[in-house]
């Protein structure tokens, strides 16, 4: 028995089916992948892209987009800090619990603060959190502007917007970095297959 934060008197119930047993069934390995970036450096794209490719070679995996669990899950929560923060960390508490049940779960989400990222990093085993940063320049998020967000935020109707009035913390230690090569933007394939090769690599798309 017992506590955690304001949970008493809990039991935490062990099922004769583990991980081990739904990575083999579904032959791969349960992890986390975290897009993060500025709002239009593609992560939404890569996300998709990702999950289509993982689709086509026969692997499980499910997309938590950051204005997707805004519909639901966190819908009653706004844009301060305080509310990001804890945007995130429900986030990272279902990407766990994903990862458990063998799934590579996709979790797309600007997540400005390097302390919540890592909040979430501490969740899993390190290997099985993979951060993906997504460095694209201002310039280029902005020139992109696919929801009028850039121009809502400029002309000072959108408060706190990332990038604009409030920080982005850029990671320090992320296992894939996504930039522009000789100023030109990667395709999302070529995104996509970069992170194909890391899971491939590490070993996460076999049992």
């Amino acid at each position: 028995m017992s506590a955690v934060g304001k949970s008493t008197n809990i039991f935490w119930q062990e099922c004769s089916v583990g991980k081990l047993d739904r990575q083999k069934l579904l032959k791969q390995k349960g992890c986390v992948v975290w897009i993060t970036g500025l709002s239009g450096s593609g992560k939404s794209t890569l996300a998709c892209t990702l999950s289509r490719e993982l689709y086509s070679k026969g692997k499980l995996s499910y997309i938590l987009d950051g204005d997707n669990v805004r519909h639901g899950l966190n819908k009653d929560l706004g844009f301060k800090a305080e509310d990001r923060a804890e945007n995130i960390r429900r986030v990272g508490e279902v990407a766990k619990l994903f990862a458990d049940a063998g799934l590579i779960c996709i979790a797309s989400l600007i997540s400005p603060y390097r302390k919540d990222r890592d909040a979430c990093r501490a969740l899993l085993p390190d290997s099985n959190f993979i951060e993906v940063f997504m460095n694209m320049p201002l310039e280029v998020c902005e020139a992109r502007d696919s929801k009028g967000l850039y121009k809502l935020a400029r002309a000072g109707k959108i408060k706190g917007f990332t990038g604009i009035d409030d920080p982005y913390e850029t990671p320090l230690n992320c296992e894939i970095e996504i930039e522009e090569k000789g100023g030109v933007c990667p395709t999302p394939g070529d995104m996509a297959g970069e992170v194909l090769t890391y899971l491939d690599d590490k070993g996460f798309l076999q049992e």
